[in-house]
């Protein structure tokens, strides 16, 4: 592939720049989905390389992506765990957190029908390799440097590289920049954005598995029959993702093939980088800060580590009439809390597919347009959660009503819609444009609701004394929003009905969560229930104002009825009890 005449240099109908999650996996799908000529071009001499990668935690859009859309179920299922969920959990004021037992806990106790994996990136990133390598479309270039794009509005665009002493230019169609942090395009078009999310992280791997039931001082019968298997279950707590939880930062531990991932996330104002910063010193922090660690992960072998100081940014345009697409993280990255980084892969992936198949260059403007709108859509969704409620993390009850509110969103606005392959569906996108522009505003409130309470709640009330149990599903709507899983095969006008049913679901659970937390807030659990006051209160303009709140109470003091709630409110009690009691009645409110 040297330099020639330009009659006579190599053309391909897809080049794609960068080797890793999101190129490898955008290559399989182009090589199962069209009839495209491909060429992936890596500045590393070897894919994978030597150091262990981050980012294994999917959730169930990419769990459907790699096992259904790239066909990779059988795969995963032998190479790769399952993964039993997120769970999450905060120490208890009053007891040692030495012992896992002494952890508050939430959690969906089934597993998700839709099935998410623990990847080991190294390994699926070889295993997408070596099978794209084994079709005679897909031709790969390794240890490239000094590449240099040249974007041709009226086409072929131009890629030149430098390999192995030479110089090489090649021709294509479809330019896609899968850099990730290299962001190659993204300099090259002055295509950067700033995002408000500011966070760090560190992490590590270890050898072996770190078995959470284990961290006790039960013996091997007692892990077996405590009674918070009633609750919690029999499945395996270490296949999930774990998140401890403090103010405006989580601790991971995700278990892989033989080993451990560990990782500190942390906004720099609750935690400065520096503390956390090593090996040696993430784990004495974890150590001190969750006690039962204490017991385990001194003595653990350290196997590769690394870290990100701020990890977060956007960009102004990831895909272009023009045929070029940025994919992964050469174009943007939220955060990690809740492994949103391989589903933004898999609704890119699939938009940018079939941007591909599209021949004519009108309907290719539009489509492209459309696709970008989504694209920043899907991504501007995730920034409240980490910009504006990060803190909220600190708090069990309030975590808990924030995840359920995100959860629920996602399983009936990205879940139900990627199942369907609604994405792509242009009859369908302007249905869900409007609804989920009417969510833009309550999430937005949401968070800054959310975000206040947990400060209030941090002045005004005792940490929590003793462990609560707490299955997020025991909330209906979530329980409603993952019902939307099992709509499959639906028509374009089901969909618009699924949407709209959702729709209000998601209305009414916004509703329950400012009303809970201003009848928190006023000191009358009554008012929940009450039908004067919880009318007075819209999750689009409400912003915590106690002295509101009390205002509005005394305002509908006179008024008689009850609100006509579609589900048992009374679930957030739980966390209201005497401490003593908080762990059978969050077992009585589950169910």
């Amino acid at each position: 592939m040297t330099d020639t005449p330009s009659a006579t240099v190599p053309h391909y109908d897809v080049v794609l720049l960068g080797g890793g999650l999101a190129g490898l996996t955008l290559a399989r799908h182009l090589l199962l989905a069209t009839d495209k000529s491909i060429l992936l071009v890596e500045r590393r001499e070897e894919l994978p390389t030597d150091r262990q990668k981050v980012g294994e935690s999917t959730v169930q859009l990419a769990g459907y992506y790699l096992s259904r859309v790239l066909d990779l179920e059988e795969y995963l299922l032998r190479r790769h765990f399952m993964k039993y969920n997120l769970r999450f959990y905060w120490p208890s004021g009053q007891r040692d957190n030495d012992v896992f037992e002494d952890y508050g806990q939430g959690f969906i106790r089934n597993f998700s029908n839709v099935a998410s994996y623990q990847l080991d990136r190294n390994e699926i990133e070889r295993e997408l390799l070596e099978r794209n390598l084994a079709s005679e479309r897909f031709t790969a270039v390794l240890g490239a440097r000094s590449a240099q794009v040249e974007i041709n509005p009226e086409g072929p665009h131009r890629l030149s590289f430098r390999q192995g002493g030479e110089d090489h230019t090649v021709e294509t169609d479809w330019f896609v920049d899968t850099t990730g942090r290299q962001r190659l395009l993204a300099r090259e078009l002055d295509n950067k954005r700033d995002n408000p999310i500011r966070h760090g992280s560190f992490f590590w791997w270890v050898d072996g598995t770190i078995d959470l039931d284990k961290l006790t001082d039960l013996d091997r019968d007692a892990i077996r029959k405590k009674p918070q298997r009633r609750l919690q279950g029999h499945l395996p707590t270490w296949l999930a993702t774990n998140h401890f939880c403090a103010e405006g930062l989580w601790f991971w531990v995700i278990p892989l093939q033989g080993k451990t991932s560990l990782g500190i996330v942390y906004d720099p104002e609750c935690l400065p980088h520096d503390e956390v910063f090593s090996v040696e010193k993430a784990t004495d922090w974890v150590c001190r800060e969750f006690p039962l660690f204490a017991r385990d992960l001194p003595h653990r072998e350290v196997l590769d580590f690394g870290g990100y100081r701020d990890f977060s940014y956007d960009c102004e345009q990831t895909l272009s009439a023009q045929r070029w697409a940025v994919a992964g993280e050469a174009g943007r990255f939220s955060d990690p809390l809740y492994s949103p980084g391989s589903d933004l892969i898999s609704i890119y992936n699939t938009l940018i597919v079939d941007a591909i198949r599209t021949d004519d260059p009108g309907e290719l403007a539009t489509k492209a347009r459309s696709y970008e709108q989504l694209m920043q859509a899907t991504y501007s969704a995730y920034e409240p959660s980490y910009a504006r409620s990060y803190d909220a993390l600190g708090d069990q009850e309030t975590f808990s009503l924030k995840y359920t509110w995100e959860l629920a969103v996602y399983f009936a606005f990205y879940v139900f819609p990627f199942l369907n392959d609604l994405f792509t569906e242009r009859r369908f996108l302007p249905s869900y444009f409007k609804a989920f522009g009417r969510l833009g505003p309550i999430n937005s409130g949401l968070h800054k609701l959310l975000s206040d309470y947990f400060q209030w709640k941090r002045a005004h009330l005792p940490p929590q004394a003793e462990p609560v149990l707490f299955d997020f599903a025991s909330i209906e709507p979530l329980a409603r929003a993952e019902k939307t899983f099992y709509e499959v095969g639906v028509s374009i006008e089901e969909a618009r009905s699924v949407l709209s049913a959702q729709l209000e679901n998601l209305e009414e659970l916004a509703l329950f969560i400012t009303a809970r937390i201003a009848a928190v807030v006023i000191g009358e659990p009554q008012a929940i229930h009450h039908a004067g006051f919880v009318g007075r209160l819209d999750p689009r303009e409400t912003t915590f104002d106690p002295e509101g709140f009390r205002q509005l109470w005394r305002e509908a003091g006179e008024s008689v009825g009850n609100y006509p709630w579609t589900f048992d409110v009374a679930v957030a009690s739980a966390f209201d009890v005497e401490s003593s009691d908080r762990t059978v009645a969050t077992e009585r409110e589950a169910g």
